[in-house]
């Protein structure tokens, strides 16, 4: 089996790290925009793209898997009002690293685990429950299979084994 991306954050343990208010220079996440396309159509299926593990995605990840899903679904159904897609979760756990030198000579310069608390490097999406939603497609029935595809890409840039659930959206019963 090939190792999946982001090995060093994937996991974690212990209470999530959020409050910004208190932590000094917090990144901004790469992730800016959460609804695109055509979010009032109307479609016929809503596929979802559920974590099958717990863990942590970062916010680099997600925003990848966003870009290349949008990029597909836009360049294959020909415009963004032909779809909507929908980014559920968002990255609010703060990461942090104790950065150590490795050159000659470092050994002088830094103080190994002491006080090893760490500087804020990134934030990162939690997934605590399992079938937790991360983003979701609406489409139209001739568009189905190029979503699939769509969602099949952006799975393989978030670290978490994921599947993809087609649910059909149910149609409102013309009033007569």
């Amino acid at each position: 089996m090939p190792l999946r991306p982001g090995r060093c954050y994937r996991h974690f343990s212990g209470p999530a790290y959020t409050r910004k208010e208190y932590i000094p220079g917090v990144p901004m996440p790469k992730i800016t925009k959460f609804t695109m396309g055509n979010v009032n159509g109307n479609y016929d299926y809503e596929l979802r793209l559920v974590a099958l593990e717990k863990g942590q995605i970062r916010h680099n990840a997600l925003e990848a898997a966003r870009v290349l899903a949008l990029k597909q679904l836009t360049n294959k159904t020909g415009s963004d009002q032909n779809f909507a897609l929908i980014v559920l979760k968002y990255p609010h756990h703060v990461l942090r690293e104790n950065k150590m030198m490795a050159f000659a000579g470092a050994d002088r310069l830094q103080d190994g685990m002491r006080l090893s608390f760490g500087k804020p490097i990134g934030t990162a999406a939690r997934i605590e429950r399992l079938g937790d939603i991360i983003m979701i497609a609406k489409v139209k029935k001739e568009h189905l299979e190029i979503a699939k595809k769509a969602f099949e890409a952006a799975s393989s840039k978030i670290p978490l084994k994921t599947r993809i659930d087609i649910v059909p959206i149910p149609t409102e019963a013309v009033a007569q």
